[in-house]
């Protein structure tokens, strides 16, 4: 990059937020040849396809859920990605848990490794919370109460010791607020039978 065009670019990156798209850069009328300049100076890291963050941006262990709700602002982190930000998993995910709702076109992202669910549409916003990712950027996600009953209704898929596990976690926290806030978004969600039983076991 020429150095008559970096006061230029700076100008047009500085109103840009910390994460962000080739389109919002189209809209600071940042090219494609810039972000590519840019990336190859080191000035910006390269995401995913089409999400950069500037290197200077505050240090931030969940980048890749940022890259991952940047590409698809509709979903929400849930599952695994969920359970660990919650801490109520040891593991660490090998990819970005996300959903979005049944009906709605379904992201495809390869990098980072994202797993997409659709969940219905009617309790779709049920327990959203926004997860500080990086210092000033919010990511939406489950509660921790809706990530439990989700793994819960999915243990086929996440597997049982899992889930269960998380189930413990959850409830050692506040076993009595615990396990009412549980059955509470079990109820909304048609998964009482499948949650109360488990509840009943874990505290017994």
């Amino acid at each position: 990059m020429s150095a008559v065009n970096k006061p230029r670019i700076a100008r047009r990156l500085a109103v840009l937020p910390p994460t962000f798209t080739t389109a919002q850069a189209r809209e600071a009328q940042l090219s494609s040849r810039d972000l590519s300049s840019l990336v190859g100076e080191g000035v910006l890291d390269d995401l995913s396809r089409g999400v950069y963050r500037r290197a200077d941006a505050p240090e931030t262990a969940h980048a890749d859920l940022l890259a991952v709700c940047a590409r698809a602002p509709g979903a929400v982190v849930c599952g695994e990605s969920a359970l660990a930000l919650h801490e109520l998993i040891d593991d660490i995910p090998t990819a970005v848990h996300i959903a979005v709702p049944r009906g709605s076109r379904r992201p495809t992202i390869s990098y980072p490794p994202t797993v997409v669910a659709q969940y219905s549409a009617q309790t779709f916003d049920l327990g959203i919370e926004h997860f500080e990712a990086a210092p000033g950027e919010t990511i939406p996600v489950y509660s921790a109460a809706r990530s439990v009953v989700d793994a819960m209704r999915h243990r086929h898929r996440i597997g049982e010791p899992l889930a269960l596990s998380a189930l413990g976690r959850y409830l050692r926290r506040d076993s009595r607020r615990g396990a009412r806030e549980l059955q509470d978004v079990a109820r909304e969600l048609g998964a009482l039978s499948t949650i109360r039983p488990a509840v009943e076991a874990v505290l017994a």
